[in-house]
């Protein structure tokens, strides 16, 4: 390959001061030069990608040239969360991207590598992770660990980065007999990279079923399961981060890896989880509107007359995911695993029948399958990008994963998510044209909307992957009473803070300066 001869390296006459507090950013005296990068690039093989934003088309930079075509095409698929899980560097949630190379904006704005990791390893062994690791920690450079870039944090793009990129590892192994002292039987061991979809499948071809998320792109290994995550299996089986097997070593860091976020304490290169059997998983869709007939008042009682079910619904052992707009409710699906269609109906029957009884239009649509797989592939909508500025608050209804641990193994899950049956995400469309205008939005979903939802919920918390990432109760409402005990396991395996992202544990150790440039905070 060859590494952007356009990237600014070292250079004597810039400040070297800025290298001592801070990460050593580019144009700084400490970055490598184009000769020590490409030494780097033979290191690992070959695999270093410098930075071009998959956007550069849609302007006239110093990074390409404007091709409006392209650039139209572009846009056509930018919510598509395929545009930017295979590429190095872009990340899913824009507001991170912050305009550095837009697509949206004028041809002769800006297109910069800005907020972008500057640089990616794609990885595909140990040894890529051990030599990433180390010419990061040896240049003091800024590092991110990204797999997909699904991401609602800005944890998988950091201005003047060096980014692990972890995609490819996404090898599936079957182990028929896995023996430890918290569980016996069979489990699947996924690469760093390996997508829900992809572990799904691997799994049916067991005859087994895995936990993971809803959408299909999400990797599981990352900060999906080190964040406490839930998916369709949750109310039978439990969090997906439950399922990870085993803490026979390094137990302290196993509890911080099982919950405690992402990118923090180490990177992963595979993790092995439980298997589950199946027999049946049944399935359904609901969706209804206000309409000529349906006043807005008798829409709400609609939804409320489905919230009243989701605790019956979630100690059968259903989940469900659903939307809520002004004057439309779609429920896409609830899923009820080893319940056959006649019990899954029997528990949606106080819903239909309210819609019945008052005369409200819907569409239902229930199905049985014989696995997981099907019902998944069957059911559940494709998953665009989250088009939103977002905000989250854990506190009552429609899962339960309250049964762990059944076995004495303990991880660093939120303790809120062991008493809750609601997770609930609250989003401000996003402005894809006026950048400045989602810096307003977020300032409301911070200082207005979600002090309205914490006082709705008091004792509540938040999922630490979907939540406000400007809480200034972070440390509090993410993790609550383990945040010290997470906090010491840090510094043990990471005493120089190698591992960082916005939120995470120690992360108010640092500064992102207005360029972007990480610093220690005074």
């Amino acid at each position: 390959m060859s590494l952007d001869p356009r990237s600014k390296g070292g250079n004597n006459n810039n400040n070297r001061s800025s290298c001592n507090n801070c990460r050593c950013f580019p144009g700084d005296a400490c970055w490598p030069t184009l000769a020590e990068w490409s030494s780097f690039n033979d290191t690992v093989g070959g695999r270093l990608v410098a930075t071009v934003p998959i956007a550069a088309p849609c302007h006239q930079s110093d990074l390409a040239d404007y091709d409006a075509q392209a650039c139209r095409a572009l846009r056509d698929v930018w919510w598509y969360p395929n545009t930017h899980l295979a590429t190095s560097s872009s990340p899913m949630a824009p507001f991170f991207a912050n305009a550095s190379c837009d697509p949206f904006t004028a041809p002769d704005d800006q297109c910069v590598v800005g907020a972008y990791v500057r640089y990616a390893v794609r990885a595909i062994g140990v040894s890529d992770y051990q030599a990433t690791l180390a010419f990061a920690a040896a240049r003091n450079i800024r590092l991110v660990v990204r797999n997909t870039g699904h991401d609602y944090f800005g944890k998988s793009t950091g201005a003047g980065a060096l980014a692990l990129w972890t995609h490819f590892l996404n090898d599936t192994q079957l182990i028929d007999n896995y023996t430890s002292p918290a569980y016996a039987g069979k489990a699947l061991k996924l690469g760093a990279g390996t997508g829900a979809l992809e572990a799904y499948r691997a799994a049916d071809e067991a005859g087994v079923a895995v936990v993971g998320g809803a959408c299909d792109t999400v990797g599981l290994a990352g900060g999906y399961s080190q964040g406490a995550d839930h998916g369709p299996l949750n109310s039978v089986f439990r969090l997906g981060t439950d399922q990870v097997l085993d803490p026979t070593q390094n137990s302290d860091l196993y509890w911080a890896l099982s919950g405690g976020g992402g990118g923090t304490y180490a990177a992963i290169l595979s993790m092995t989880v439980r298997a589950h059997r199946l027999t049946k998983v049944s399935a359904a869709s609901l969706s209804f509107t206000t309409g000529a007939n349906v006043t807005a008042d008798l829409f709400n009682s609609a939804v409320h007359a489905f919230l009243l079910t989701h605790p019956s619904l979630a100690e059968a052992g259903a989940w469900s995911t659903w939307l809520l707009a002004t004057g439309v409710f779609s429920l896409v699906p609830v899923v009820g695993p080893n319940l056959d269609k006649d019990q899954l109906q029997t528990l949606f029957e106080p819903t239909i029948s309210f819609l019945d009884s008052n005369g409200i239009p819907y569409d239902y649509e229930i199905r049985q399958y014989n696995t997981f797989l099907e019902a998944y592939t069957g059911m559940f909508p494709f998953c665009n990008i989250t088009e939103y500025n977002i905000g989250r608050v854990i506190s009552g209804n429609s899962f339960d994963v309250s049964g762990f641990p059944s076995t004495g193994i303990q991880n660093s899950v939120n303790p809120v998510w062991r008493t809750a049956i609601l997770n609930l995400v609250i989003g401000l469309a996003y402005d894809t044209y006026d950048f400045q205008a989602n810096v307003a939005l977020q300032t409301k979903m911070t200082n207005t909307i979600m002090p309205r939802l914490e006082a709705l919920t008091p004792g509540g918390g938040t999922y630490l992957n979907e939540a406000d990432f400007r809480d200034p109760d972070w440390k509090n409402n993410f993790y609550r009473t383990n945040y010290a005990k997470l906090l010491s396991i840090k510094d043990k395996y990471d005493p120089d803070s190698l591992f960082y992202g916005p939120t995470a544990v120690g992360s108010d150790r640092w500064t992102a300066q207005p360029d972007g440039r990480l610093c220690r905070a005074s």
